[in-house]
């Protein structure tokens, strides 16, 4: 199996407008932006930097995806449209957000169903959509299963 990429900074400000598209980010919601940060194994002031950004509104700025993979990609978008839905709502401007990401990401549509329905699955398996439950790693290794499914049959 390949070695993950470590996500950047950028990548959890991003989460962290998605999360405030629609006005507020709940506190949940930004314990979960700061919590897959740590766990990307992020240095402490990049985490003080995402952890500022759950704290007041930010714009989506721009994402450098050069050293990510399409794996990689779909993750983020993935964990995106996780925090987005929550708070069990997913309001036009985080639905806004979400595809300004997958389009900042390079993600097209048809992934982006596949992936939320892997958000979904994730949710039901979890047991609960809170952070302190979801289980990320598993979001991250079912889309890489996939991914790696779907090239096998592209073969």
């Amino acid at each position: 199996m390949a070695e993950k990429t470590r996500l950047g900074r950028d990548v959890y400000v991003a989460l962290a407008a998605v999360g405030w598209a629609d006005g507020k980010l709940e506190a949940d919601e930004a314990d979960a932006i700061v919590r897959c940060a740590a766990e990307e194994g992020l240095e402490l002031e990049e985490l003080a930097a995402i952890e500022a950004a759950t704290k007041s509104p930010i714009d989506l700025g721009v994402i450098d995806r050069s050293g990510l993979s399409k794996e990689d990609r779909l993750y983020v978008y993935g964990v995106a449209a996780w925090i987005a839905r929550m708070d069990g709502v997913v309001s036009d401007g985080e639905k806004a957000a979400l595809e300004q990401l997958a389009n900042a990401l390079k993600v097209p549509e048809r992934a982006r169903q596949i992936v939320d329905q892997i958000v979904e699955t994730v949710a039901v398996e979890s047991g609960d959509n809170r952070p302190s439950r979801y289980d990320l790693g598993a979001l991250r290794t079912i889309i890489g299963e996939r991914l790696k499914a779907a090239e096998q049959q592209r073969r």
